[in-house]
């Protein structure tokens, strides 16, 4: 099991080719443009911030930056009640420090996706039930154990949030650079996804 606890212009990926490669719903990825509730309008900035994150790892100039952008990311998803929340780079700093993630803790406590009411969420954002948190969070440990260059299995994974914890994951284990930046291009097209999710919660 993977150990626990322990800016710049958005990324241009066309939203077409994002749910062409995703397989996910439609609509807008603006999460400027969300309106609404208190609860969707707090997950359409978080997911704002971790756009400029991303960007950020996409252009970092070193892997200390880079990693430092990656943890940002997966700090800003995961938040500190879920695994993979901490200093992952080791610079004694919490970058992306979140009280609440995108999604759920380990033992259940709510996520930014999971406090608003509906389904609207469901498919691609918190990828099904997550009554059972632990299993939910394991299974993101075994795709990640079981990720290699030829063998991608973030797309077994039903959570879009998740899979971009996964990335992240990977760029912060990654010593060869320009490998590093290009996780960064899958760690938006999910965050796009969701933001596209989040265009019909209103």
């Amino acid at each position: 099991m993977i150990k626990r606890r322990h800016v710049p212009a958005l990324v241009a990926i066309p939203l077409a080719l994002t749910l062409a490669l995703a397989g996910c719903a439609t609509g807008s990825s603006d999460v400027d443009n969300v309106e609404g509730s208190p609860a969707v309008a707090e997950l359409s900035e978080r997911l704002g911030e971790t756009t400029v994150a991303i960007s950020a790892w996409q252009d970092a100039e070193d892997l200390a930056e880079l990693k430092q952008a990656a943890e940002q990311v997966r700090n800003l998803v995961t938040g500190e009640a879920g695994p993979y929340y901490g200093d992952a780079d080791g610079d004694d700093i919490v970058t992306g420090a979140a009280t609440v993630g995108v999604l759920p803790g380990l033992e259940g406590e709510p996520g930014l996706a999971s406090i608003i009411e509906g389904d609207c969420l469901e498919q691609d954002v918190l990828g099904g039930d997550w009554s059972a948190p632990a299993e939910r969070w394991q299974i993101l440990d075994d795709a990640i154990v079981a990720w290699a260059p030829t063998n991608n299995t973030f797309p077994s994974l039903p959570s879009h949030p998740q899979r971009t914890i996964g990335w992240a994951t990977l760029a912060l284990n990654e010593d060869d650079l320009e490998t590093a930046r290009e996780f960064a291009s899958h760690a938006q097209l999910h965050i796009n996804v969701s933001a596209a999710a989040l265009q019909n919660c209103d």
